[in-house]
């Protein structure tokens, strides 16, 4: 396909990624250049993320960092500022979620009103990709067609739990419908999605026990103002044993901590390599890596807020919050109530624990293929395109092409964001994500 022929591009997911990747393709000067955004909900940008109204949902990251904008880092800072919400000397604040969905919509505004001609939005699902020799074609759930040159799939998190968790239901869905508030609960997973979950059972007055589960049962850390370290790419080692990896990594927080330093200015300065160092590795070591190290690994990436982890820590110290490290044996239903069998990590020991629900928190659908996601469905189902060897999302090049059954990379599928998590690894936050969108719509558009 030749780059003329991409001037129609169709993305399928109008949350924030989505909105990213439209407003980097439409700073291209080509007149020809159409983008359409294909989204379900009835708001472009703020997608499931930053739909939340609940003000105790606050951003995992500092306002510094959030900026839509890959070649404009303080853009969502400023934004603040001229909306009277924050001050300079204020810095780092955690902004509320929402805030930050009003910020996306407004930026969507900004564009639509400037691209009138090159910017379409329709509500409505896409549910099928069929690609042809002239381009794509997006069937919509309403029967209807898009067609175009090229199609992006900008679809996010998977809405629904894993197959292997049916029993469970994601907090804020349309099955999660009131409970007794005296009632247990159980949370599997322990990370920043238990505590938005968390957050919102604290929101609706819920006063009975929650049980967060998760293998080792660790809290995320506070984030802690701090100076990343400054790392030279040839300081960076890329292929090695992932052991001889953690190694070095920890003699660098040492050696950081002793000049006074402490490991967040390890982790922060690390961030720019991160996708590098994960694609360097062979698949035996990514593996192990997702088995035996990720587990520390994010509850030291991915931080909250202080003022969060504050809350959070109380609640554990005072018995409202219990983490359980564990794994779920198996579940059993008696009319309203679950039974949920426990092996506790420590003692091996069984523990069985009665709840009213179980919430799933555990984030990352095990394998996209046999996802909730139509739309990936239709790809995968057909060969057109395949899980990475690793099962995270959808396997991508490193220009976010979908590679096919075969083993082909597309010129005219592509994907962002959470989807392409097997390749980037490091792609949930949208620090990663606008780098991504830049060069995706550099690539594109040109």
């Amino acid at each position: 396909m030749t780059e003329r022929s991409r001037s129609s591009i169709i993305i399928v997911g109008g949350g924030a990624s989505g909105l990213i990747l439209a407003g980097h393709l439409l700073r291209s000067p080509d007149p020809r250049l159409r983008v359409t955004i294909v989204e379900k909900r009835a708001a472009v940008g703020p997608g499931i993320a930053y739909s939340t109204l609940l003000p105790d949902h606050l951003l995992n990251v500092s306002a510094m960092g959030m900026s839509a904008v890959a070649d404009d880092p303080e853009h969502f800072w400023r934004w603040l500022q001229d909306k009277g919400l924050a001050k300079e000397e204020d810095s780092p604040i955690y902004a509320p979620r929402s805030v930050y969905g009003l910020y996306l919509q407004e930026l969507l505004v900004e564009i639509a009103e400037r691209e009138q001609t090159r910017l379409r939005l329709v509500q409505e699902e896409g549910v099928l990709i069929s690609p042809s020799p002239a381009g794509v074609e997006l069937r919509l759930a309403n029967g209807t067609s898009i067609v175009g040159h090229v199609a992006v799939l900008a679809a996010g998190h998977d809405e629904e739990p894993a197959s292997e968790q049916d029993f469970a239901v994601r907090i804020g869905s349309a099955k999660d419908t009131p409970i007794d508030p005296d009632s247990r609960v159980v949370v599997l997973g322990t990370g920043l999605s238990m505590v938005d979950a968390w957050l919102t059972l604290e929101h609706r007055g819920h006063r009975g026990e929650i049980a967060a589960v998760s293998r080792r049962g660790l809290l995320p850390s506070p984030h802690q103002k701090g100076s990343p370290i400054r790392l030279d790419s040839a300081d960076i080692l890329l292929g090695t044993e992932l052991s001889y990896f953690v190694g070095w990594f920890r003699e660098l927080v040492r050696a950081t901590e002793k000049a006074g330093g402490n490991w967040r200015d390890v982790v922060d300065g690390l961030r720019p390599y991160n996708q590098r160092i994960w694609q360097s590795w062979p698949v035996s070591a990514k593996r192990r890596f997702l088995e035996y190290t990720k587990a520390w690994w994010d509850i030291h990436r991915h931080r909250m807020a202080p003022e969060i982890h504050a809350r959070v820590s109380e609640a554990v110290r005072s018995g409202r919050l219990r983490l359980i490290a564990g794994r779920v044996l198996d579940v059993h239903r008696e009319g309203r109530t679950l039974t949920v069998n426990l092996q506790l990590r420590q003692s091996q020991a069984i523990e069985n624990l009665e709840v009213a629900v179980a919430y799933d928190c555990t984030g990352i659908v095990k394998d996209v293929s046999t996802g909730s996601i139509a739309v990936v469905r239709s790809l995968t189902d057909r060969g057109l395109a395949r899980p990475d060897p690793l099962r995270l999302g959808l396997d991508v090049t490193a220009d976010c092409a979908i590679i096919d059954v075969d083993g082909a990379p597309s010129d005219k599928l592509f994907a962002i964001g959470p989807l392409t998590r097997g390749t980037f690894f490091d792609i949930d936050a949208i620090p990663d994500i606008r780098i991504q969108c830049a060069r995706l719509a550099e690539h594109l558009a040109g």
